[in-house]
Formats: structure tokens, sequence, C-alpha cells
């Protein structure tokens, strides 16, 4: 079970875009701090494919983990109406190989964070 499977909401912005939970949230700034270089790719591939599939990133980042046998149930967050809409929608949003293999090119393994 992915938690914060759209990293904190990084997944469904620019890099330097930031929102106010990214701007007061002290702990969640610790989380991406070692590895920013690495998830900006990831972030501006997640944007990339978005765009040309007319979606937005949210769709694609969830749909992403949803193609994944091991994924069983990714645990989201949903703070508007418009978070509900996008993992609904995910569900039957389908990539190709081809699709998986582009967003997943740029991806750097991560050591768990977030526990002490």
């Amino acid at each position: 079970m992915p938690w914060s499977p759209l990293a904190r909401g990084r997944l469904t912005r620019d890099w330097d875009e930031s929102s106010a939970r990214s701007e007061t949230n002290e702990f969640g700034k610790t989380l991406y701090a070692k590895t920013a270089e690495a998830d900006r790719k990831v972030v501006e591939r997640v944007a990339e494919v978005a765009s040309r599939r007319g979606v937005p990133r949210a769709q694609v980042a969830l749909a992403l983990l949803l193609h994944k046998p091991v994924v069983t149930a990714p645990i989201i967050g949903a703070s508007k109406p418009q978070h509900l809409e996008d993992a609904v929608t995910a569900l039957s949003l389908k990539l190709t190989p081809e699709g998986v293999a582009d967003l997943e090119e740029p991806y750097v393994p991560h050591a768990v964070v977030g526990f002490a």
C-alpha cells in the first residue's frame, strides 16, 4: 500500500511551484530533500505524459500505481472534490507498456522515509 502516492502533491504541479502545505509543513520538507534532483525528473515526466494525454497529472501518477500488480490500495488523501474525481478517473486510465516505461525511466529508488 503506497503511502502518499502523489508525493504530498509534488506529482500534481511543477517542481518549483509550492502550496500552503509545502511551505508550512516542516516534516514534509525533509521527506524529499535528499532526492530532489532525481524527483524533479519524475515530476517533469509525469507532467509530459499528462500533457500528451490531456489529463491531470494526478490521474497519470495514480494510474501508474494501479498498473502494478503488487499495489493493492494506494492511500490517497482528498481535501477537495477534485482529488476524489482524479482518483476515480485514474481507475479507467490505461497506460501502454511503453507509457509505463516512459514514466518509470527517470525514477531512482528511495530509502523508506517518514519513520524514525
